[in-house]
């Protein structure tokens, strides 16, 4: 079992940037696949970006590529998503999850952080 907390989330003008990190305690962290989603007022939560503990290859949703990076330190136990060229649409909590095979649905995942809110103004 792992317990998640994400920080990082914030205010940011278009164009801006921001770092959101996802710490884990318990054990196991590097067998973990790890992914990133968001959830915007009266949307559903939708995929952002995932690692996979395998071999660290990483996806992302098309609306994010090119302008997020997801990376993880098994070390320090955390999980990153840098998030450049932010727009207003980015706009949402932010969720970290986890679960020991990656994929593209909400559903894939068992753990999950509280979420961040994320806020990029125009």
């Amino acid at each position: 079992q792992v317990h998640l907390v994400e920080r990082g989330g914030g205010l940011v003008q278009a164009g801006g940037s921001l770092r959101l990190s996802c710490a884990a305690s318990g054990r196991g962290f590097s067998r973990y696949s790890m992914g990133w989603f968001r959830q915007a007022p009266g949307k559903e939560r939708e995929f952002v970006a995932a690692i996979s503990w395998i071999d660290d290859s990483t996806y992302y949703a098309d609306s994010v590529k090119g302008r997020f990076t997801i990376s993880r330190d098994n070390v320090l136990n955390t999980l990153y998503l840098q998030m450049n060229a932010l727009k207003p649409e980015d706009t949402a909590v932010y969720y970290c999850a986890a679960d020991y095979s990656i994929g593209y649905s909400p559903d894939q995942y068992d753990y999950w952080g509280q979420g961040t809110q994320v806020t990029v103004s125009s």
